[in-house]
Order: C-alpha cells, then sequence, then structure tokens
C-alpha cells in the first residue's frame, strides 16, 4: 500500500532528525489517523526507548493496541499509566472504555470522572451513556450541581474481611511494625492507660515506598495481629461520577468503620483520593477531599477504634494537609526488604512447596534492591520451570537453590525507577524533611 505524501515527508524528516520525539510522536499520530496501526506502535516504541514512561508516546501506543485488538497489552499499559500524577487526561477516558468491555462498570466510571474532572474536553458521549450517566451528568456539572433524583450507588462498599494473617507473616520492616506497635496495637490493648494522658484509641498513619513492598500485606497483617476487621478501600470504592456520591461514599465507609470498631481502615493509593487542591482545576475533588480531611477530623463522630492505614507510591502529591497532627501524623517510609528481611521472605514463599535445601541466604544475597514482589516472581518462575519438570517426570519435583539463583538471574528490581523519583523530590522539594528516610536509604547527604 503506498504511503501517503504527509506521512512520507514525516518519515523524510525524521531521517535527518532521527532524536526529535515531537515529530515522531507526530508521526505515530498520523499513521493512526491513516489507520496503520502497527507502524505507530513500532514509532511509539523507538520513541519510549529514548525518552522512557513520556506519557504522550504511551498514549499513543495504547492507541495502537487498541486499535489492533491488543486490549490486554493496552490495560496493562494504562493501569501504569493512570497511577502517576502526570497521566494525560485521555488516558483515563481511554482506560475506562477498556474497563466496560471487560464489565467493570463501577471501576470504569471512576476513571472516567478522573479524566474529565481533570480535563472537561476528554468527555465521551457515547461512553457516557455505555456508563448509564447520560446527559443529566453533563448538565450537573454546568449548572448547579444537582444528583439525580432517587440515584444510588452502583454496588455496595468493600466487605469486612477478618485477616488470618499477623506481623509473623511479613518478612522483615521491624521498625515499620515498631512504629504501627506504637500508634495502633499498644493503644488498643492499653486503652485506659492512654485515655489517662489524653490519648484516643485511633489514628492514622500513611505508609509510602516503591510498589510491591509489602505496604498493603503489612496493613492486613496489622488488622489480624490485633484481630480487628479490615477493610481495604481503592478508588473505585470511593469515585462517583455522580455530584456528592463519591463524599457519601467516602462517609459511608467511615461509618461503617466506626460501626465495626475495632477496625482498620487502609486506602490503598491515597493519593488519588487527596491529591493536591492546588493542582486541580474542578472544584468536585476539592469538595472530596475536605470530606476526607473531615472524617479523618472525627467530625460529627468519633473515630474511637477506627485505625486508619495508607499507603502510597507517590507522597509528594498527596495534599500536605493530611499530614497535620491528627491525621496521617505517622508518615513511614517502607524500603525495599534488606538481605535478612528478604531470606525471611523467601522462606515465607517457600513454604508448604517441595523444597530440597534452599540455601535461602544465599538467593536473598542475590537478588539486592528486590521487592517483595520482585522476589514472589522469582520463587513463581522458578515454580513454573519445576512444573514442567515435574509434568515430564510424572513426580514432583523439589525446588532447590540452582532453581531460585536461576530464576533470580532474569529478573531486575522494579524499585530502582521509584528510587530515581523519589530521590529528586527528596532533594529539591523535601518540605521539612519529609523525605529524610529516602535519602538516608540511598546514602545521600543534603
Amino acid at each position: 500500500m503506498q504511503q501517503p505524501d504527509v506521512i512520507r515527508s514525516l518519515r523524510e524528516a525524521l531521517k535527518h532528525s532521527p532524536d526529535n520525539i515531537p515529530l515522531r510522536l507526530h508521526l505515530a499520530q498520523t499513521l493512526l489517523a491513516h489507520g496503520m496501526p502497527a507502524e505507530a506502535e513500532q514509532e511509539c516504541r523507538d520513541a519510549l526507548v529514548q525518552r522512557p514512561q513520556e506519557p504522550a508516546l504511551e498514549v499513543g501506543l495504547a492507541r495502537a493496541f487498541i486499535d489492533q485488538g491488543k486490549a490486554t497489552a493496552a490495560l496493562v499499559l494504562l493501569e501504569e499509566l493512570v497511577k502517576r500524577q502526570a497521566c494525560p487526561p485521555e488516558a483515563f477516558v481511554m482506560h475506562a472504555r477498556l474497563l466496560v468491555a471487560r464489565g467493570e462498570v463501577r471501576a470504569a466510571v471512576a476513571q472516567y470522572k478522573l479524566g474529565v474532572e481533570r480535563e472537561p474536553a476528554v468527555a465521551d458521549r457515547t461512553l457516557e451513556e455505555q456508563l448509564g450517566i447520560g446527559d443529566e451528568f453533563r448538565e450537573q456539572e454546568v449548572h448547579d450541581g444537582r444528583v439525580r433524583e432517587g440515584y444510588e450507588p452502583s454496588a455496595a462498599g468493600p466487605e469486612i474481611e477478618r485477616p488470618a494473617i499477623s506481623f509473623a507473616d511479613v518478612g522483615g520492616m521491624e521498625s515499620v511494625k515498631e512504629e504501627i506497635r506504637i500508634k495502633i496495637i499498644h493503644p488498643l490493648a492499653n486503652p485506659e492507660l492512654f485515655r489517662a494522658y489524653g490519648k484516643a484509641v485511633g489514628g492514622g498513619i500513611l505508609m509510602y515506598g516503591p510498589p510491591g513492598c509489602g505496604k498493603t500485606h503489612l496493613a492486613r497483617a496489622t488488622a489480624g495481629e490485633i484481630k480487628a476487621g479490615f477493610i481495604s478501600v481503592g478508588i473505585a470504592d470511593v469515585l462517583d461520577m455522580w455530584v456528592g456520591t463519591s463524599e457519601r461514599n467516602l462517609r459511608d465507609l467511615f461509618a461503617n468503620a466506626r460501626r465495626s470498631a475495632p477496625c482498620v481502615l487502609f486506602f490503598d493509593e491515597v493519593d488519588a483520593l487527596g491529591a493536591r487542591r492546588s493542582d486541580m482545576i474542578k472544584s468536585g475533588g476539592r469538595q472530596l477531599i475536605n470530606q476526607f480531611l473531615a472524617e479523618l477530623d472525627g467530625v460529627g463522630a468519633s473515630n474511637e477504634g477506627v485505625l486508619i492505614l495508607a499507603a502510597t507510591n507517590s507522597p509528594w502529591h498527596l495534599d500536605p494537609a493530611f499530614r497535620r497532627p491528627g491525621r496521617f501524623d505517622r508518615v513511614l517510609f517502607v524500603p525495599p526488604p534488606d538481605g535478612t528481611a528478604r531470606e525471611q521472605i523467601l522462606r515465607i514463599l517457600c513454604r508448604g512447596k517441595p523444597t530440597s535445601g534452599i540455601d535461602h541466604a544465599a538467593v536473598a544475597k542475590k537478588t539486592a534492591d528486590f521487592s517483595g514482589a520482585d522476589l514472589k516472581a522469582v520463587v513463581d518462575k522458578a515454580i513454573e520451570v519445576k512444573l514442567h519438570e515435574s509434568l515430564k517426570k510424572g513426580t514432583p519435583q523439589p525446588l532447590a537453590t540452582a532453581d531460585l539463583m536461576s530464576a533470580a538471574s532474569s529478573l531486575r528490581p522494579t524499585t530502582k525507577e521509584w528510587f530515581a523519583t523519589a530521590r529528586n523530590h527528596a532533594l529539591y522539594a523535601n518540605e521539612g524533611g519529609a523525605y529524610d528516610d529516602v535519602l538516608r536509604y540511598l546514602g545521600v547527604k543534603r
């Protein structure tokens, strides 16, 4: 098929300026417009080699995937992209379309709302109809903020769990565990002593660090340690398209936790619910943050016995008001596990599996900078190899040190990219020494 003149001209221009990222992006977009997604995919990939994690290029790559019917590849890419503060608004809408196709309507509504709140121009009437929100949403945004009469949330909130795990099931992180004991476990075990000093049973802890280092697992183990209920809250459990409903969802979550006290209320990716108000164009997000702060303060209802934990990979995007006393006044850095912790995690991961004299310490030494999730990937990969061997031989083949070493050699730690970003914030946007723990971990002096 003969290429259109505009595409030939762009390709010719790139020969003279191969490192021109905007020009290559323009070519990719032109290729998409002319129904050539495979070529557009290649252009985006080539540009991403020069400029990794460039949002506009990743959006172009996701579009190329979608146009080729590679929905899973597009979903994986967008799921990472929408977690970043610099995510383009259209990426949220694309993510919403893919979620609708998978039947995850509630999550799609939350993603669509995030995109439209950042940039109203990305609104899609066809998608709104699929989400069941129609023209009324557009009218309520433009006019007086009315909620549709009789509207109810599309799904119930998250269930209360009773975790069976405890701190014994969490490898390492002893300093973080001790902080949680001081803030949460000791007050619950000795309520009268703490009340004598005017200290209520409850409060908030914010955990931050690279993804996959066990923040969610630790929160669940905290609930198991004190035999308390556990409510895990994601953005899809709170955000809703209709004005006022997100605030009501949040209020209902806190009310449910108060009724079930003692209860651990855990907010994952809390920066998505509590982003800096100064970064917001529309008022809807600010109202949600104000509601969140009011619930943390216990305005109108006591939070006695409600233990609030939150996790984020991007604490620098969280509104500073969340860190005031009485809210998330303990901010804990959760680093990748050290050598001893990695050894403990590997022992836990290998527990109950056929093994043969594994030298966990040697594998731990081989996996410096690996997160807990990375270590799980090591074990999973080694198990896959052993399963193939077992199927051929007809009997279970035990995991050995060499199997784990081989799997570890084929993987790379995912934490390094996070530290590259965190280091810049810790050096140049470290108000009040909030990220000094990151610098200490990296061995960097201010």
